[in-house]
């Protein structure tokens, strides 16, 4: 029986995104181990039959003695347990997972790159720090028995340019997946307010205050027949917005900020408009992916990973990033011709239907790990 270890942050993030792969893996005779940072929830990866093991790691931090920590400790995992696979998540697993995976002797390797974050935004000052990082994920790379997931091609080809991995190295998944039947269509609400929902972590990034912006702007025709919903837990990361400034933000109307929940489905059921305008380097943002499948029109950036959540014009509108103005018009439009926001969120379905299934994005990865092995 092949030991699979799948690493990633958090436990949260692991059951949000990576368990059907992790479920698949199991089914099909792995023994699946989650290494992650235990935020509460290793009972629910330990009741489905999964290892667990609590990973020390700081998701948003720099600090060398804590990333030493965690690269040490997964050395010494890797050393110890000896898997034949180590399947690192997202950017910091992939470099400390990668590193102890390649200098231990695993076999195979994968690497899910579910965006590339600030480190490679081409602003991102501290240039020293990218040119050793990307020095590191070479070496990681340059073996065989290595495969690295991308979720859309502006990451796949900045690597591929840098010199990270090759072309036959590279796979493609659209995001995480969605469990359609789960994920079903449903018609927007017929009475009450317009509700506008945005989900995702505290971070500016997020675009957060862009939203914000947007909203005061619209105040003034919609306060009583629109209010705007941000779903999301505060954040440890560098450029996370605080309590007090969300609570300075939201008047509990017509702004609301709800925290974090853990029934974002229903929350989208309620909606009516999906915004998301997001400047991070996105991999395929999964909120994207779960209103489309619901039927729910979605307004997000032309930006990496995020335009390819949308069909511009069919499922909803691409507006250019920290544009309030052009956000607010889109919105605007969409709050003001019902019948066709209620089309865009059929064609938005039929895409997500055609594009973001979990059985594709699980296929790949058990064609992937058997490539590695």
């Amino acid at each position: 029986m092949a030991k699979l270890f799948i690493i990633v942050n958090q436990d949260s993030f692991f059951l949000s995104h990576r368990k059907p792969v992790a479920e698949a893996a199991l089914a099909q005779g792995y023994d699946v181990t989650i290494v992650a940072q235990d935020t509460g929830r290793s009972a629910e990866i330990r009741a489905l039959g999964l290892g667990f093991i609590d990973l020390p790691i700081d998701k948003a931090g720099v600090n060398p003695v804590k990333e030493a920590s965690t690269f040490w400790f997964l050395y010494r995992l890797f050393r110890r347990e000896k898997p034949d696979i180590v399947h690192n998540v997202g950017l910091k697993a992939i470099l400390w997972g990668g590193l102890a995976a390649r200098l231990a002797g695993v076999k195979g390797i994968v690497s899910a790159v579910s965006g590339l974050g600030v480190l490679f935004s081409p602003d991102y000052p501290r240039k020293g720090l990218r040119k050793a990082v990307t020095s590191v994920l070479k070496y990681i790379h340059r073996k065989e028995g290595v495969c690295c997931i991308f979720h859309n091609m502006e990451d796949r080809d900045v690597l591929l340019q840098a010199g990270v991995v090759t072309e036959s190295q590279c796979f493609r998944t659209m995001g995480s997946g969605i469990d359609l039947n789960e994920y079903a269509y449903c018609p927007e609400p017929t009475e009450g307010k317009i509700h506008i929902l945005f989900t995702a972590r505290m971070v500016e990034d997020k675009g957060v205050l862009v939203l914000v912006e947007a909203a005061s702007r619209l105040k003034d025709e919609f306060a009583d027949s629109v209010d705007f919903l941000l779903c999301g837990g505060l954040d440890t990361n560098p450029k996370a917005i605080t309590k007090e400034q969300l609570e300075s933000l939201c008047d509990g109307t017509y702004i609301k900020w709800l925290g974090m929940r853990s029934d974002v489905l229903r929350l989208l059921r309620e909606s009516h408009i999906f915004a998301f305008p997001s400047y991070y380097k996105e991999g395929l943002p999964k909120s994207c992916i779960e209103a489309a499948a619901v039927g729910r029109p979605v307004v997000t950036c032309d930006s990496t990973g995020c335009r390819d959540a949308v069909e511009d014009g069919v499922t909803g509108f691409l507006v250019p990033v920290k544009d309030s103005e052009a956000l607010a018009e889109r919105l605007r439009w969409l709050i003001t011709h019902p019948q066709e926001r209620k089309m865009m969120g059929e064609a938005a379905r039929a895409f997500a239907e055609k594009t973001f299934s979990i059985k594709e994005v699980v296929d790949i990865h058990m064609e992937i790990y058997r490539r590695v092995l």
